[in-house]
């Protein structure tokens, strides 16, 4: 019997695969337990035009990450704090003080998507990629200034 997957299933197959399995294996446990439906015609066209849905939000999400990343490209992000001799931070900069300050800005990032390898801990300005899309990283500038 033909199923399509509605899900994951270990071993099977993964979500939008049209395979065959054995027609009690689909009717007792796939179909049942809603992991699965029967691969009829229309139930094969309505799951090509979600694909294609999906292709097109994928398309604007990309194109999206692009105008966001020129954007953030010519961003310089400013951050005051206390620091000591030598330009040496009290403390460091992390992820999270970035992406506080990114939306004072007006950018929702998450912190997550700030690729700092370690926290910043002198003065000056860093460059910190931040990943916007799987394909899309764009760096911003971070410039630590000390808190008078």
């Amino acid at each position: 019997m033909k199923v399509i997957f509605l899900k994951d299933v270990k071993g099977k197959g993964k979500k939008g695969e049209v395979k065959e399995v054995a027609t009690g294996y689909a009717q007792n446990y796939l179909i049942k337990n809603g992991l699965a439906e029967e691969a009829t015609a229309a139930n094969i066209s309505t799951l090509k035009a979600k694909q294609k849905k999906e292709e097109k939000v994928a398309e604007q999400e990309l194109e999206d990450a692009k105008k966001l990343k020129e954007t953030l490209e010519t961003l310089t992000v400013e951050i005051y704090t206390k620091a000591g001799e030598g330009g040496r931070l009290f403390g460091s900069i992390t992820n999270k003080q970035i992406a506080d300050e990114l939306k004072k800005k007006g950018f929702k990032i998450d912190k997550r998507k700030i690729e700092l390898g370690e926290p910043i801990r002198a003065l000056g300005v860093t460059n910190v990629p931040v990943k916007l899309h799987h394909e899309v990283t764009a760096t911003v500038k971070v410039h630590v200034k000390e808190k008078n």
